[in-house]
């Protein structure tokens, strides 16, 4: 249990039977009434997010969320297999689980695995990755220098747009958030 005085971002709450991890909140006073705290909440599992306000002071239950350094081995059927850097244990983990992070992942680049009560709730993976075009379509002579963008398949399998310079077997530095092109890396 904690108060909601001593809620912080990334803390995951335990609400109605579900986990709830916090986006924002804010500490609200107004002069007249008592104070509040205001939040913006995101389903760990679902991805929705919803705003919910609590009165300062209240306790609300938190849930212990066990995040460990993992390496991805390898998939399997629609799964994908990861091993605890510190233990060696293999945790085999649903596509559905990874979910887009899959688009950004290769065979032993190091991740972050949160569980709750054994149950695999996401994988985290750094804000960017290294990866080389497998496959694009050649730019035109004088498009060097404007600012276009053309699609490019990654060697995960994953497509992204990037400028029209850039060349098949260029490795490129990806944003994991949103699968936005961050640069060109030599």
């Amino acid at each position: 249990m904690a108060s909601t005085n001593e809620l912080k971002n990334g803390l995951v709450l335990s609400i109605d039977r579900q986990l709830w991890s916090v986006v924002e909140f804010q500490h609200v006073k107004p002069g007249k009434g008592p104070a509040f705290v205001r939040t913006k909440l995101k389903n760990v599992l679902s991805g929705k997010v919803v705003d919910r306000t609590f009165n300062a002071g209240v306790k609300v239950e938190t849930a212990t969320v066990d995040r460990s350094d993992m390496q991805y081995l390898y998939k399997d059927g629609s799964d994908y297999v990861f091993m605890d850097v510190k233990t060696y244990d293999q945790v085999t983990i649903p596509g559905a689980t990874v979910g887009t992070a899959a688009n950004f992942l290769l065979e032993n680049n190091e991740a972050i695995v949160a569980t709750h009560d054994g149950t695999v709730l996401y994988v985290e993976l750094p804000t960017s990755v290294v990866l080389e075009i497998t496959h694009t379509e050649p730019g035109l002579q004088g498009d060097r220098s404007t600012g276009g963008t053309k699609p490019a398949t990654l060697e995960t399998g994953a497509e992204i747009s990037v400028p029209l310079f850039l060349e098949t077997g260029v490795k490129v530095k990806v944003d994991t958030r949103d699968g936005s092109y961050l640069g060109r890396v030599s």
